[in-house]
């Protein structure tokens, strides 16, 4: 069951301007970090998949504007890390309960299936990036290649070397990841139909 999470607004502010500067793109970065975070879950087989990914933001929310400073690289990758940890924590949780007719609970498999899931993510996510053009890939690779003010003047480059605006390239880049999205989800939609 979902809870009320308990960001509060300036940590809320905090969290999407270290997602990204502009406040439209943190925002939909959020957004798919969410929507992530609830996929995570729902691999790992928890039960509470939306208080779970509450629990992730407000960690976070918490330590944010030392992150801020300190962290270095994606930020996405640090929600994700807390995301294991919780995943660890209801693990142990699982544990310590025993079943009412004898049987290990289904979660009891947690990292088991979080290692055979980051596995198959990898596969399908080079598999989709091989089903894309030679432009396109070369175009969300690029997009995504560099950290901090790197990122923001590789960017630059990458749309004039294309002859186009850098709110152009952001749209392309967008879509592109859109497909990527839709293609990695229907592969481990396949990947989990043969097991």
């Amino acid at each position: 069951m979902a809870r009320d999470s308990a960001i509060p607004p300036e940590s809320f502010e905090a969290i999407l301007a270290w997602l990204n500067q502009d406040r439209d793109v943190a925002a939909s970065m959020y957004l798919e970090l969410r929507e992530g975070l609830q996929r995570m879950f729902g691999w790992a087989r928890c039960d509470d998949v939306e208080g779970l990914t509450d629990e992730v933001l407000d960690r976070v929310s918490k330590k944010v504007h030392t992150l801020r400073e300190t962290y270095h690289g994606d930020p996405r990758a640090y929600f994700y890390a807390v995301a294991r940890n919780v995943i660890k924590e209801q693990l142990k949780k699982v544990k310590t309960h025993a079943s009412l007719d004898g049987i290990d609970p289904p979660a009891a498999r947690v990292p088991e299936i979080a290692e055979e899931t980051a596995d198959m993510r990898e596969e399908c996510l080079q598999s989709c990036l091989g089903q894309l053009s030679p432009k396109n890939r070369d175009i969300i690779l690029n997009y995504y290649a560099k950290e901090k003010q790197a990122k923001i003047d590789h960017r630059a480059a990458l749309a004039e070397r294309l002859d186009t605006s850098v709110e152009t390239l952001r749209v392309r880049a967008f879509r592109i990841r859109q497909s990527l999205v839709m293609c990695i989800e229907r592969c481990l939609d396949l990947k989990a139909q043969k097991k």
